[in-house]
């Protein structure tokens, strides 16, 4: 059997005529094709479905072809690419299901341009495909008709931004040069601007970042109207690294210029980093993991074991404070000094039995506070 089958990757027919999909049969599509050219004459999809049924016309006066002909239309979703192509997927299995042949089912797919052509894939997986054909209306190349593809063109929002903002962005490098030349700015900071502002516009394009953009505001948003304490807790913890960062780079300077140029290696300066910094590291991950307790504990989800957490930051913080100090370069004119071997060993104890007690102690207590509802504990 052959199968002519004509594809609406934005769901077109569905969202502008209400009629539902898979379409099966000459005269279903047919009646689809009617729907949707009165409800929308301009749609190319339009031109798809009338395309199939050509198609399907030409098969069966076809006399050198001696296989069963049949007409479906399958539709995705206007949710982007991957929703889409699943869809499409689905409503091709249900057509394949619906088709009551004991003949081998290959399909010819009738599409309007590339970006439905990008379900081929999804499509071949599931039925082999004897040809594609992209529907192209011819227009009059006059000027009219070339001003009134570009007001369509324009007026579609992806299309408009894809277009207009690379152009606007281009468009302000005469008047930020302008602006540059009066505040004595040399006019290379303008074009590396712009050209900055391209490349990351490309980038969010080019790797379809708009859905998980999209995702992350929708969960800030969510969290802030949940009154989630991690909100507050992850700004906190984010200051707190960055405060760390500044304090070991100050520190880090501060060394060398003490010890002298080049007398302090790579391994040395790495720990004089880690020793200033680790404390504001620490402080950061202990706000943060508090957070996320207390989340855990207003959602009913609270459970002993998340206060490991906290103890373990401490702990590994105490275990990289004593190693990076052992390391410590020894400059009198320094503000640290190095930390002797039994030190070292007092740190490392420390650190690992803190971990280990912090271990034991809550599991004691989820052991003996548990409320026995799928090891959730229970409110004390």
């Amino acid at each position: 059997m052959i199968l002519v089958l004509p594809v609406d990757l934005d769901d077109d027919l569905g969202r502008k005529t209400g009629v539902r999909t898979p379409v099966i049969g000459r005269d279903a599509v047919e009646d689809a094709a009617v729907k949707l050219a009165t409800a929308d004459p301009e749609d190319s999809d339009v031109n798809v479905l009338f395309q199939a049924i050509n198609a399907y016309e030409d098969l069966r006066a076809d006399d050198t072809v001696d296989e069963e002909v049949e007409v479906a239309a399958v539709t995705g979703v206007n949710e982007g690419d991957v929703k889409a192509n699943r869809a499409v997927g689905e409503e091709v299995d249900t057509v394949l299901a619906a088709l009551s042949t004991g003949e081998e089912v290959r399909a010819i797919v009738i599409t309007d341009g590339a970006q439905d052509e990008s379900v081929l894939p999804v499509i071949r997986s599931r039925v082999p495909l004897d040809g594609v054909r992209r529907v192209v209306v011819r227009q009059a190349q006059d000027l009219e008709s070339i001003y009134y593809t570009m007001k369509q063109v324009l007026s579609d929002p992806e299309t408009r931004g894809t277009i207009l903002i690379p152009l606007g962005v281009l468009l302000l490098v005469y008047p930020f040069s302008v602006i540059a030349g009066m505040m004595n700015l040399p006019g290379a900071v303008v074009i590396g601007t712009i050209s900055t502002l391209l490349g990351l516009y490309s980038l969010f394009r080019g790797l379809g970042l708009e859905e998980t953009v999209d995702g992350v505001a929708a969960r800030v948003r969510s969290s802030l109207y949940a009154g989630r304490a991690t909100v507050i807790t992850y700004v906190v913890a984010f200051t707190l690294l960055i405060v760390g960062g500044v304090q070991g780079v100050e520190t880090l300077d501060a060394t060398r210029s003490a010890a002298g140029a080049g007398s302090i290696t790579l391994s040395q300066s790495a720990a004089v980093f880690v020793h200033a910094a680790v404390q504001w590291v620490a402080a950061a991950g202990i706000t943060s993991s508090l957070g996320q307790v207390t989340d855990e504990y207003l959602a009913e989800r609270f459970r002993w074991r998340y206060l490991n957490a906290p103890f373990y930051v401490v702990a590994i913080a105490v275990v990289l404070y004593g190693l990076s100090g052992y390391f410590l370069p020894r400059v009198p004119a320094a503000a640290l000094a190095p930390l002797s071997l039994t030190e070292l060993a007092a740190l490392l104890t420390a650190g690992t039995l803190l971990g280990v007690l912090s271990t034991l102690t809550f599991a004691v207590a989820e052991s003996r506070f548990s409320g026995g509802n799928d090891g959730e504990a229970g409110v004390v």
